[in-house]
């Protein structure tokens, strides 16, 4: 099986209310950040993902708290800071939670983590908070520029298939279950007998020859497809390409960025 985008060819294979930081433990599983956290009241484990513009509360939860509507507007509390009145989708998630051993309550997007300078770590998985020119140093990093698209960041990337090359805006994720998505109108999968489980809600990745960003190269990466909801967006770089870095996401400074991980105090769950 082969993907073929259309560009490139795979080988198949709102104001927060507290200006001080908060920190928590969080999770990594699967290319997955999770946390825990509280959407309108309903407190549990949340699939933290930048690439996603609308926070979600899962309609499970939601009906088991007594909520009908399939939108809310309410607080979100994550590591110890509060964002009020947030605009909140109800609806069923995606393949993604059925990765976890535990009940996944919803998804905490981009549209909470604009208002802060999120620091993330991976070994161990832990999320840090701060109010935008309150963050603490960060040490000797590169730094990349970041540009909301759609209600996201996105920075730029090269992605080749070994022939042919692009360079365009990538969605910054946190929450995808592929180290890269790809826009399928930029790709398409050659010889995928079932070429629907290419998407987020299917199980089958390809492989991309090369991905460049930051001056660092990844060679074979594991991908799939994904419909863009914006023509200029190529897809998406996900949290595995990140998990052996210290990541402060800066949107309202408009940067990422990446350093060695530095291993500290702190915990990690996982099954």
């Amino acid at each position: 099986m082969s993907l073929k985008l259309l560009l490139l060819a795979l080988t198949a294979a709102a104001a927060a209310t507290a200006a001080q930081a908060g920190e928590t433990a969080c999770w990594f599983e699967k290319g997955v950040v999770v946390v825990p956290a509280e959407v309108a009241g309903v407190a549990g484990d949340y699939i933290l993902d930048s690439a996603e513009p609308q926070t979600v509360l899962a309609e499970t939860q939601a009906q088991g708290a007594g909520f009908e509507a399939t939108a809310l507007t309410a607080d979100v509390a994550l590591a110890g800071a509060v964002q009020p009145n947030v605009a909140i989708a109800v609806k069923d998630l995606d393949v993604r939670t059925g990765l976890f051993p535990t009940p996944i309550a919803g998804v905490i997007g981009a549209d909470v983590l604009k208002a802060w300078v999120a620091d993330l770590s991976f070994t161990p998985c832990r999320l840090r908070l701060s109010a935008p020119g309150a963050a603490p140093a960060f040490g000797r990093a590169v730094s990349l520029p970041l540009r909301m698209t759609a209600g996201v960041p996105t920075l730029e990337a090269k992605a080749s298939d070994g022939a042919r090359s692009l360079t365009a805006s990538f969605a910054l994720s946190t929450g995808a279950d592929a180290p890269v998505r790809l826009s399928d109108t930029a790709a398409s999968v050659r010889g995928a007998a079932k070429p629907k489980e290419l998407y987020p809600n299917g199980v089958l990745r390809a492989k991309l020859a090369g991905l460049t960003f930051a001056g660092r190269r990844f060679e074979d990466v594991l991908a799939g497809l994904e419909t863009s909801s914006d023509p200029t967006v190529a897809g998406l770089l996900g949290a595995p390409l990140f998990h052996d870095l210290r990541v402060r996401l800066d949107i309202p400074g408009g940067q990422l960025l990446i350093a060695p991980n530095e291993k500290g105090p702190g915990s990690r769950r996982g099954p």
